[in-house]
């Protein structure tokens, strides 16, 4: 499944960005709001500079302390992330995201922020197409 599907499948159109002045605390609370684990950090709404994730928050937090809430969204994220285009398969996200050692993804067409995927988006994609090329063989099995 392309990267393209996912982003479909997910309906949700775009992706939460924060600027790279907003304070840890005010992006903690809108992962918690948006229930989301993970946002990119923008200039301008359209280019990933960077990714900002619970895991870093709470990372700074048992490094730093509760003053790293006050800083800036750029101190803490992680710079000129790694990026999926709409025309990558999911095991490709996969193998990158291993390797990094990262769960979140943003998407770019062109160079512009698109969307992101989660490791739980890839997963879910992979386990339906698992099911779905499960079905076809037992499908073929049974001479249907």
């Amino acid at each position: 499944m392309l990267v393209q599907q996912i982003l479909k499948a997910k309906g949700i159109d775009g992706v939460f960005t924060v600027t790279p002045e907003m304070t840890v605390h005010k992006v903690a609370h809108l992962l918690t709001e948006k229930r989301i684990g993970g946002v990119v950090v923008s200039q301008d709404g359209k280019a990933a500079d960077g990714i900002l994730s619970e895991r870093d928050i709470v990372r700074a937090l048992a490094l730093r302390g509760p003053s790293c809430l006050d800083l800036a969204a750029s101190a803490l994220m992680t710079s000129n992330p790694i990026c999926a285009t709409l025309d990558m398969t999911e095991d490709q996200v996969l193998e990158k995201m291993t390797e990094g050692r990262f769960r979140h993804m943003p998407v770019t067409k062109d160079d512009e922020l698109v969307g992101i995927v989660t490791i739980g988006d890839v997963v879910k994609a992979k386990v339906s197409q698992l099911a779905a090329e499960k079905d076809a063989l037992e499908g073929m099995i049974m001479g249907h």
